[in-house]
Protein backbone atom coordinates (compact mmCIF):
# COMPACT_ATOMS: atom_id res chain seq x y z
CA UNK A 1 0.00 0.00 0.00
CA UNK A 2 1.29 3.30 -0.79
CA UNK A 3 1.08 6.61 1.09
CA UNK A 4 -1.46 9.03 0.00
CA UNK A 5 -0.22 11.94 -1.88
CA UNK A 6 -0.49 15.35 -0.51
CA UNK A 7 0.04 17.49 -3.21
CA UNK A 8 -2.82 19.13 -4.51
CA UNK A 9 -4.55 19.17 -7.93
CA UNK A 10 -6.73 20.79 -10.00
CA UNK A 11 -9.70 18.64 -10.72
CA UNK A 12 -10.65 18.69 -14.67
CA UNK A 13 -13.57 16.24 -14.07
CA UNK A 14 -15.04 14.95 -11.32
CA UNK A 15 -18.00 12.39 -10.61
CA UNK A 16 -19.45 10.64 -8.07
CA UNK A 17 -22.52 8.40 -6.82
CA UNK A 18 -24.08 6.36 -4.12
CA UNK A 19 -24.11 3.10 -4.89
CA UNK A 20 -26.37 -0.36 -2.68
CA UNK A 21 -23.82 -2.10 -0.64
CA UNK A 22 -24.76 -5.03 -2.66
CA UNK A 23 -23.20 -7.30 -5.84
CA UNK A 24 -25.65 -5.72 -7.77
CA UNK A 25 -24.39 -2.30 -6.77
CA UNK A 26 -20.58 -2.97 -6.88
CA UNK A 27 -21.70 -3.86 -10.82
CA UNK A 28 -23.69 -0.82 -11.59
CA UNK A 29 -20.13 0.89 -10.32
CA UNK A 30 -18.44 -1.00 -12.88
CA UNK A 31 -20.79 -0.02 -15.16
CA UNK A 32 -21.34 3.74 -14.52
CA UNK A 33 -17.49 4.02 -14.19
CA UNK A 34 -17.45 2.37 -17.71
CA UNK A 35 -19.42 5.34 -19.32
CA UNK A 36 -17.80 7.85 -17.35
CA UNK A 37 -14.74 6.87 -18.59
CA UNK A 38 -15.44 6.95 -22.24
CA UNK A 39 -17.29 10.03 -22.34
CA UNK A 40 -14.18 11.93 -20.88
CA UNK A 41 -12.21 10.08 -23.68
CA UNK A 42 -10.27 8.23 -21.18
CA UNK A 43 -8.86 4.37 -22.03
CA UNK A 44 -11.35 1.77 -20.10
CA UNK A 45 -8.83 -0.40 -18.22
CA UNK A 46 -7.02 -0.63 -15.98
CA UNK A 47 -9.45 1.64 -14.16
CA UNK A 48 -12.95 -0.47 -14.75
CA UNK A 49 -10.54 -3.37 -13.18
CA UNK A 50 -9.93 -1.39 -10.26
CA UNK A 51 -13.23 -0.09 -10.16
CA UNK A 52 -14.87 -3.52 -10.02
CA UNK A 53 -12.42 -4.72 -7.68
CA UNK A 54 -12.98 -1.79 -5.04
CA UNK A 55 -16.77 -1.96 -5.18
CA UNK A 56 -16.57 -5.69 -5.00
CA UNK A 57 -14.51 -5.18 -1.53
CA UNK A 58 -17.37 -2.47 -0.69
CA UNK A 59 -20.08 -4.80 -1.14
CA UNK A 60 -18.70 -7.64 0.60
CA UNK A 61 -16.11 -6.72 3.21
CA UNK A 62 -17.65 -3.15 3.85
CA UNK A 63 -21.44 -3.58 3.65
CA UNK A 64 -22.97 -2.00 6.56
CA UNK A 65 -26.93 -3.46 6.73
CA UNK A 66 -28.97 0.05 5.16
CA UNK A 67 -25.97 1.53 4.38
CA UNK A 68 -24.18 2.35 0.64
CA UNK A 69 -21.00 2.75 -0.63
CA UNK A 70 -19.85 6.05 -2.48
CA UNK A 71 -17.59 5.31 -5.93
CA UNK A 72 -15.44 8.69 -6.79
CA UNK A 73 -13.87 9.14 -10.07
CA UNK A 74 -11.71 12.31 -10.48
CA UNK A 75 -9.29 13.35 -13.02
CA UNK A 76 -6.90 15.93 -11.93
CA UNK A 77 -3.35 18.07 -13.82
CA UNK A 78 -1.32 16.71 -14.73
CA UNK A 79 -2.87 13.80 -16.08
CA UNK A 80 -4.11 11.47 -13.23
CA UNK A 81 -7.13 9.96 -12.47
CA UNK A 82 -8.64 8.76 -8.98
CA UNK A 83 -10.11 5.82 -7.94
CA UNK A 84 -12.19 6.23 -4.53
CA UNK A 85 -14.74 4.01 -2.97
CA UNK A 86 -16.00 4.70 0.26
CA UNK A 87 -17.91 2.87 2.77
CA UNK A 88 -19.54 2.49 6.00
CA UNK A 89 -17.14 0.13 7.70
CA UNK A 90 -13.74 2.08 8.95
CA UNK A 91 -12.85 -0.43 11.47
CA UNK A 92 -12.47 -3.25 8.58
CA UNK A 93 -8.96 -1.86 6.88
CA UNK A 94 -8.36 -3.78 3.86
CA UNK A 95 -4.70 -5.64 4.62
CA UNK A 96 -1.74 -6.39 2.19
CA UNK A 97 -2.38 -10.20 1.15
CA UNK A 98 1.51 -10.62 1.09
CA UNK A 99 3.02 -11.67 4.22
CA UNK A 100 6.85 -12.37 2.76
CA UNK A 101 8.08 -11.42 -0.34
CA UNK A 102 6.39 -13.79 -2.88
CA UNK A 103 4.85 -15.52 -0.81
CA UNK A 104 1.06 -16.04 -2.29
CA UNK A 105 -1.98 -14.27 -0.45
CA UNK A 106 -4.18 -16.07 2.44
CA UNK A 107 -7.73 -16.99 1.52
CA UNK A 108 -8.42 -13.18 0.98
CA UNK A 109 -6.61 -10.43 -0.88
CA UNK A 110 -6.32 -11.51 -4.34
CA UNK A 111 -8.06 -8.46 -5.51
CA UNK A 112 -5.72 -6.05 -3.67
CA UNK A 113 -3.17 -7.53 -5.53
CA UNK A 114 -4.71 -6.99 -8.95
CA UNK A 115 -5.39 -3.08 -7.42
CA UNK A 116 -1.34 -3.09 -6.27
CA UNK A 117 -0.21 -4.46 -9.60
CA UNK A 118 -2.97 -2.47 -11.90
CA UNK A 119 -2.73 1.15 -10.27
CA UNK A 120 0.59 3.32 -9.55
CA UNK A 121 -0.47 4.33 -6.34
CA UNK A 122 -2.96 2.97 -4.06
CA UNK A 123 -4.27 3.25 -0.07
CA UNK A 124 -6.77 3.69 2.59
CA UNK A 125 -8.05 6.80 4.63
CA UNK A 126 -10.38 6.54 7.60
CA UNK A 127 -12.64 8.85 8.40
CA UNK A 128 -15.12 10.29 8.70
CA UNK A 129 -16.55 7.49 11.36
CA UNK A 130 -17.37 5.24 10.80
CA UNK A 131 -16.42 5.49 6.90
CA UNK A 132 -13.47 4.09 5.29
CA UNK A 133 -11.70 5.37 1.41
CA UNK A 134 -9.71 3.11 -1.00
CA UNK A 135 -8.70 5.38 -3.65
CA UNK A 136 -6.06 4.43 -6.25
CA UNK A 137 -4.57 6.62 -9.03
CA UNK A 138 -3.41 5.80 -12.56
CA UNK A 139 -1.29 7.97 -14.45
CA UNK A 140 -2.67 8.96 -17.56
CA UNK A 141 0.29 10.38 -19.40
CA UNK A 142 2.60 6.84 -19.49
Amino acid sequence: MNQEITAHRTPLHQFSVPLSATRRGARLARLLATEQLRSWGLPLDPARLIVAELAANAAVHGRVRGRSFRLGLTVTAPAVLRIEVTDARGGQLPRRARTAAGAEPTESGHGLLLVEELADRWGVRTGPVPCKTVWAELDLGR
